[in-house]
């Protein structure tokens, strides 16, 4: 959270990145290795670009439910449970697949378990290691444009590694240069699976959710006497809150009262979920409101939408 808090000061930078939601279909050691890569290699430009330290967290390790608008969707004339993600379901249009299995909440944990081993090996087995920059390329972007653009900047920050090296400032000697920090997060949407891996601190007394580092609440979970509101305010870990279209400025406040009432840095991160046709109109009340109230959050831009970083700036 204290990292989380230098974001929300201005002193370094946040980036999440990930899957919309996890599968069991595609779990993989190679699809891990390349979500870690990307982030990497978004954290080197990003550090390099603003001298600023990266806060690396990723959507893994956890993010299967997906949150529905609908309890059922039809097909042919046949209605089925609609699909909330492989921890409750399953994905293909039948009966028995579509049925609720709490088994698949086990198989999710042991996915996550063995997820998060082989993200502690890379992040601390030398996988990191700033002197490998060029072979982090992954093979789409080595053959795009953009490709290029990242090698001239690993070779720049290439060179300054070799600089650094002819002073005596290299990997073996220095950790921060061969290993990284890199968080998990996903949604808490389903409770069952949460309260199930939540414990509390021995030392503090505090309860801590276990399933990940940084928990966060959807758009359509917001509401302020609802089962995820009341959970996640009893938790000590890093919070993020998704800020919908619908969300009004004095609600904002009033779930920014709940989830951070002590003003804590770092607590609760502002994830804007606005789309691109509305978030020039519904972005902008919600950040001059913030602004007013008090200082202590962070706010996570969407890719979604250019607008996003041009709002910001004029309010």
């Amino acid at each position: 959270m204290k990292k989380l808090g230098d974001v929300a000061n201005g002193k370094a930078f946040l980036l999440q990145g990930g899957d919309c939601a996890e599968s069991f279909s595609e779990f993989g050691a190679n699809k891990i290795r390349d979500t870690f890569r990307s982030i990497l290699q978004m954290a080197v430009v990003l550090t390099y670009a603003g001298s600023l330290p990266v806060v690396k967290v990723g959507r893994v390790a956890g993010q299967f439910a997906k949150p529905r608008s609908a309890d059922t969707e039809t097909k042919d004339g046949i209605t089925l449970p609609v699909y909330r993600g492989d921890n409750i379901n399953g994905f293909d249009f039948d009966e028995q697949a579509r049925k609720p299995d709490p088994a698949r909440m086990v198989k999710s944990y042991h996915q996550a378990a063995a997820t998060l081993n082989l993200l502690r090996a890379f992040a601390k087995g030398g996988y990191a290691d700033l002197q490998k920059i060029h072979s982090w390329n992954l093979g789409f972007v080595g053959n795009s444009p953009l490709g290029a653009r990242y090698e001239d900047l690993a070779e720049r920050i290439g060179d300054a590694i070799r600089f650094m090296a002819a002073c005596g400032v290299t990997s073996d000697r220095i950790a921060a240069l061969r290993e990284t920090d890199f968080y998990t997060s996903h949604e808490a949407l389903l409770l069952n699976f949460e309260e199930a891996l939540t414990r509390k601190d021995s030392l503090t007394g505090d309860w801590y959710d276990c399933s990940a580092h940084m928990l966060w609440i959807g758009a359509r979970t917001t509401q302020m006497d609802g089962a995820q509101i009341e959970y996640v305010r009893g938790i000590k870990n890093p919070l993020g809150l998704k800020c919908g279209p619908d969300l009004t400025p004095d609600d904002l406040m009033k779930l920014i009262d709940i989830l951070n009432p002590d003003d804590i840095p770092g607590r609760l991160t502002l994830i804007a979920r606005m789309g691109y046709e509305q978030v020039e109109k519904t972005l902008t009340p919600l950040v001059k409101k913030d602004k007013t109230g008090r200082p202590q959050r962070c706010l996570v831009l969407r890719p979604d939408a250019r607008q996003y970083d041009q709002i910001i700036h004029r309010v």
